[in-house]
């Protein structure tokens, strides 16, 4: 397992996350998760499967200071009479005392950043979070979250494949210290069948999907990994053998696209910056 360090955090660069899983699937993948080598996991409160988390990674007796745990607190509860009563549910459920990463799941139109950024600061301050972080926030919306965050921003957690050029928000979040966590790494099943990304793995004896998590890691990128079935836990992890070259990581990067952004929910998403593909 390789390792990204972001203001005092480290974080395993390989994660498993389990949106759009029911908690009969995660009961059921959770255990060979852990037995391939994950510990790093992440769900949310809109997933409606944090007690199913919980429930799994006690059964199978995870160690709880071998594991990062992250968890995003819903827009619903941006206000301070829900902010941190859904926080306090949200350990309930994983059946710890804090998580190791909180998130602003989206930035959403009706609560300002500052007031967003207050409410999570404000439960970082009573230890029941290590790090805090932001997903799915543009630049000027990261930047500011950073400057008026009085603890340090880790992560912005966003979409990242091959098809989406994030070179924008990736280099600010660089020069901020700050760590990219790339969801949506298969862009809905696009990538397992991608021609280029198949014939990358044949040289390695690898999959499209494997060449994809591969090319995030080498990015630098925290690559978020999942899957409901138990038999194909095992190659999402088998990434660390081998490394792509420079020319595979060029035409990886050709492959970005205007249209190549799959996930905007009107309402909860920001005005996106500009991309150069």
């Amino acid at each position: 397992m390789k390792f990204v360090s972001a203001h005092g955090a480290t974080i395993p660069a390989l994660g498993f996350g389990v949106f759009r899983m029911s908690d009969e699937e995660v009961e059921r993948v959770v255990p060979a998760a852990l037995e391939a080598g994950f510990r790093h996991f992440d769900t949310a409160q809109i997933y409606q499967n944090e007690a199913a988390l919980g429930r799994a990674l006690q059964t199978a007796g995870a160690r709880r200071e071998e594991l990062f745990l992250t968890t995003k607190v819903w827009v619903d509860n941006y206000s301070p009479e829900k902010f941190v009563g859904s926080v306090d549910q949200s350990l309930e459920k994983l059946k710890v005392d804090r998580v190791d990463l909180l998130l602003l799941h989206w930035p959403a139109d009706k609560v300002s950043i500052a007031n967003q950024i207050e409410m999570l600061n404000a439960v970082h301050a009573t230890g029941k979070t290590r790090f805090i972080g932001v997903s799915n926030q543009n630049v000027a919306q990261m930047q500011e979250s950073i400057a008026k965050s009085a603890a340090p921003v880790i992560t912005n957690q966003v979409e990242a494949h091959p098809y989406l050029d994030q070179t924008a928000l990736a280099a600010a979040a660089s020069a901020a210290g700050v760590a990219i966590t790339a969801y949506f790494g298969m862009a809905d099943g696009a990538v397992p069948r991608d021609p280029q990304l198949i014939s990358i793995g044949q040289k390695y004896g690898k999959s499209a999907a494997q060449v994809a998590l591969r090319w995030l890691i080498q990015k630098g990128f925290i690559a978020l990994s999942k899957t409901a079935k138990p038999e194909r836990v095992a190659e999402n992890f088998a990434i660390f053998d081998f490394d792509l070259t420079d020319d595979d990581m060029g035409l990886i990067g050709t492959l970005a696209r205007p249209d190549g952004r799959l996930v905007s929910p009107p309402g909860l998403a920001p005005e996106w910056d500009v991309q150069k593909s």
